[in-house]
């Protein structure tokens, strides 16, 4: 299959520096700095959202090795949660280390974006952006029960 290259847009930045802190982002307000080469109309439009999109890379984490990508694992590590295979799961060690996250936007300008909720560190690279849509959005979303309460505090305000 072939590889390809993908360039940040922007940079994140917040209070968060800590990789392993990985619960109660919802009160979290980040800054994402769209790269100058997008000029300082890039966002224009984007205020007129309530939420949008945030592609990024988990940059900090290393590459997964192989048995990571083939073998299921407890999810988040936790032995009183079940195996899930690498694509059940919305974690870092993931083959790309994609990240994606829906954020309330906060406010615009110029090049920055803030927004609350993104649960990237500072300094994370942005990918893209997109705007939230309700016709993006399922109707209805099915999920294992486990998953609510394992959740609780990761977007605790």
């Amino acid at each position: 299959m072939p590889s390809f290259e993908i360039t940040p847009i922007g940079t994140v930045r917040n209070d968060r520096t800590d990789i392993q802190n990985t619960d109660n982002w919802g009160a979290v307000r980040s800054t994402i700095t769209v790269d100058e080469r997008f000029g300082e109309s890039c966002l224009q439009g984007l205020e007129d959202f309530s939420h949008v999109e945030v592609l990024f890379v988990f940059d900090r984490f290393p590459e997964p090795d192989a048995e990571a990508l083939h073998e299921p694992r407890p999810y988040r590590g936790r032995a009183d949660l079940p195996p899930m295979g690498i694509f059940a799961g919305r974690g870092p060690r993931r083959p790309n280390r994609l990240g994606a996250t829906t954020c309330e936007i906060a406010g615009v300008a110029g090049r920055e974006l803030r927004v609350v909720g993104l649960d990237a560190v500072s300094g994370t690279p942005v990918v893209d952006l997109k705007p939230m849509m309700r016709e993006f959005l399922p109707a209805e979303v099915r999920q294992p029960g486990w998953v609510s309460g394992m959740m609780s505090e990761y977007f605790r305000r």
